[in-house]
């Protein structure tokens, strides 16, 4: 049976990204699968944010309660994260585009579920944390990480949140402190996902825990702002306190001036005393 298209979504082309869309069907009853394409690999620029939420707009007001699925319609990634620079020069990005994207997702009236099924790098690997539920495809393609680490950008306290709240000590410190590359296998066993498969093992997911059902009842939404109250107050953060990484990293230049300046100092110092 042909599965019908229930709306799409543009996603502008900015700059050096051409854009794409986000195309909603229905594969099942209530349930809505929202596939983005936007090459090389889905970059979450302005635009793009901008789309998903118009996407998930359209669904909670235009459609039955049911759940929520992303996945890439690109071959390769679900998402590679942001575009750093085009990030860092674009006003108010982080306030009013990436954490509001987020926090959608945390706080959505019915279940969420990613399919990931593809790389999921940093950026995009959050957006798929901030779902409900995660499905790493069976395929052997595709690892999830968060490589701050590698490109040398902090994480502000909006972006850590979510692997404090959903994973364990011991994961967050391999996630963060070692940037490591977890494929299908190494993301289940660590509760990072929890199922490996195809689409079919997302339905079956979905059926299995009645998904479809939770949202019926008009409080799903509410039982998740409690529940991630602190990741979503520091999403709320307006003006200055919404620091990107390069506010932290002035910050951090900062600290290591200051720091040489006392070493300088503390050496002479040494040397001064050496000599009495």
């Amino acid at each position: 049976m042909a599965i019908t298209e229930l709306f799409s979504v543009p996603i502008p082309a900015l700059k050096s990204h051409p854009g794409g869309a986000i195309v909603c069907t229905e594969p099942a009853p209530k349930i809505y699968l929202l596939t983005f394409t936007s090459p090389n690999d889905n970059r979450l620029t302005p635009e793009f944010c901008r789309a998903l939420i118009t996407a998930l707009d359209i669904i909670e007001f235009g459609h039955a309660p049911g759940v929520v699925v992303t996945t890439s319609g690109l071959t390769k990634f679900y998402s590679n994260g942001l575009d750093l620079g085009l990030a860092v020069e674009t006003p108010g990005f982080w306030e009013n585009a990436l954490y509001p994207l987020y926090r959608r997702f945390l706080t959505y009236s019915m279940p969420t579920v990613a399919f990931i099924n593809g790389h999921a790098f940093a950026g995009g690997f959050m957006l798929a944390m901030h779902h409900d539920y995660r499905v790493f495809t069976g395929s052997g393609r595709g690892f999830a990480c968060v490589n701050e680490l590698d490109f040398g950008a902090p994480l502000p306290p909006p972006l850590s949140s979510i692997f404090r709240i959903k994973t364990s000590p011991a994961v967050y410190r391999t996630l963060v402190l070692e940037a490591k590359r977890f494929d299908a296998k190494a993301a289940l066993e660590a509760g990072l996902v929890d199922a490996v498969g195809d689409l079919n093992t997302v339905l079956k997911l979905i059926e299995d825990r009645s998904l479809t059902k939770r949202g019926t009842t008009g409080v799903y939404g509410l039982l998740k702002t409690e529940m991630y109250r602190e990741s979503i107050q520091l999403l709320d953060v307006k003006g200055e306190r919404a620091a990107g990484p390069p506010d932290l990293g002035i910050q951090e230049s900062k600290r290591r001036e200051q720091g040489e300046k006392w070493f300088k100092q503390y050496k002479a110092n040494q040397a001064a005393k050496s000599k009495l």
